[in-house]
């Protein structure tokens, strides 16, 4: 069959893609950003592309007619301050397209939606499958709460938390209850629906077999790491309040925070396990989901991760408009080495950042990460996915991957810290040498004034980062 992938670069869809084109489907990946688009080379005949906003109508007219069967994996979370309303035009729009073709069914990830008072989130979710509903296809909306896996927000976040506070005084909604569920046991729910006709024109709850509390839940990930902790909870923190405590605790950003603080502290439980009889799947518990996760990640096969998200970062643009650097109105660091083997110094370069670090001064990279935290940045605690592997669209630290060419030998990064000015990082093989150049385009008087402020660190952090990254030193 021919599936449209909405969401195809997310944490979800980039899982679910090698899963559909091995069921035998023909896939169609609906990407904002085709360079962010990395494609395993093993399904590159079994997959198109092609570019589309949900809020752009004339670009959704690239969608072709005959599609079989579609999924809606796309959404905001807290991108910007009206994004309910953008997830409901978004939803109108896609639905309204789908109509004037020949699609059978649509799938719909969503939220656990069951409280009578919900988050904004959560009421975003509900209303988004409100609206897919009214299409002319059948629509299955599979409904999921806290999703556990390598590399996703909520694993992440439980992880930071866990691993780096040995004592938490936590606010009152770590006694909500929910019910987590494994990113492997989503993914099959997500293939089994597909033209199952007993799940057309239904919405399903899922989750594993356990109903835990957040509180729970933080205990059970100390007990899988083989950690001892205490967890002591208190009536004072307001949501506000919550939202700062895990926003400068874990590598989550602050919108993010808040748009998880107030959905914690409404319970998700699943009001029936009805699907997996229809389906013959049988959930995963919480700690066979944790086992898998830390699984994947000891062997570094970490598919995707929520880190790679832009909203990690709360910054939304294309990767196109920055991958050409600009010269004009520019401040520049450029610095040139030689260096003895061309295949260890672009692997230091691939290696770069996360638990790699800079190659020199990591102290003053932490404390910059430290100030960008002060001022609602990501800082440096979203590290990379992969320790040895850069594509388009990774974070790093507190950069993103522009562009990336390892046989080349050329890398782009560009800064997602809070900066008064847009800033690139690049690495570029040019014969025997390495070409490593900072730019800085300054926003107004404030821009110049910080890059002459920070110039005599840049003059001893680039050039100890240059030498050893260029030296012959294979320990």
């Amino acid at each position: 069959m021919k599936i449209l992938l909405t969401g195809a670069t997310g944490y979800i869809g980039k899982r679910l893609l090698p899963v559909l084109v091995e069921a035998g489907h023909e896939v169609i990946c609906c990407v904002r950003d085709r360079r962010r688009f990395t494609v395993p080379p093993s399904i590159r005949e079994q997959i198109s592309i092609i570019e589309i906003d949900l809020l752009d109508i004339e670009s959704l007219e690239k969608i072709p007619e005959d599609i079989d069967g579609a999924y809606y994996l796309v959404h905001s979370m807290s991108a910007s301050k009206n994004y309910q309303e953008l997830e409901k035009l978004s939803a109108i729009n896609f639905r309204n397209v789908l109509d004037e073709t020949n699609v059978k069914q649509v799938i719909y990830l969503s939220g656990i939606v069951n409280e009578q008072e919900l988050s904004k989130h959560l009421n975003s979710r509900k209303d988004v499958e409100e609206e897919l509903n009214k299409g002319r296809y059948s629509l299955t909306t599979l409904r999921a709460g806290i999703i556990i896996g390598s590399g996703s927000a909520s694993f992440e976040i439980i992880r930071d938390l866990v691993e780096k506070l040995p004592i938490m005084i936590t606010p009152k909604w770590l006694k909500t209850k929910c019910q987590p569920i494994g990113i492997a046991d989503v993914i099959q729910f997500l293939h089994k629906s597909l033209f199952n006709t007993k799940t057309y024109n239904e919405n399903f709850d899922i989750g594993g077999p356990d109903v835990l509390s957040y509180k729970q839940m933080l205990l059970g990930f100390a007990v899988c790491r083989g950690l001892k902790r205490s967890i002591y909870t208190v009536p004072v923190m307001t949501p506000r309040l919550s939202s700062y405590w895990l926003y400068f605790v874990t590598s989550t950003s602050y919108k993010l925070a808040v748009s998880l603080v107030n959905s914690m502290m409404v319970e998700v439980v699943c009001r029936d396990n009805r699907l997996n009889e229809i389906l013959e799947i049988n959930p995963h518990s919480y700690q066979q989901a944790l086992q898998k996760a830390f699984s994947k990640i000891k062997s570094n096969e970490i598919i995707s991760s929520w880190k790679d998200s832009y909203t990690s970062s709360g910054i939304n643009f294309n990767v196109s408009d920055f991958v050409e650097v600009p010269t004009f109105g520019c401040f520049t660091d450029k610095r040139i080495n030689r260096f003895e083997d061309r295949d260890l110094c672009i692997q230091r370069v691939w290696n770069i950042g996360g638990k790699t670090g800079w190659y020199y001064g990591n102290w003053l990279w932490k404390f910059r990460g430290f100030l960008d935290k002060l001022v609602g940045g990501v800082g440096l605690r979203r590290g990379r996915t992969n320790p040895s592997s850069l594509n388009v669209g990774d974070s790093l630290d507190f950069w993103r991957v522009i562009y990336a060419n390892k046989d080349k030998g050329h890398l782009l990064l560009f800064a997602e810290m809070k900066l008064p000015g847009e800033a690139w990082l690049e690495f570029k093989i040019v014969g025997d040498q390495l070409q490593q150049t900072a730019t800085f385009r300054p926003l107004g008087l404030l821009g110049r004034l910080y890059w002459y402020s920070v110039l005599p660190f840049h003059g001893l952090i680039f050039r100890g980062m240059l030498k050893n990254i260029t030296k012959y030193n294979k320990s």
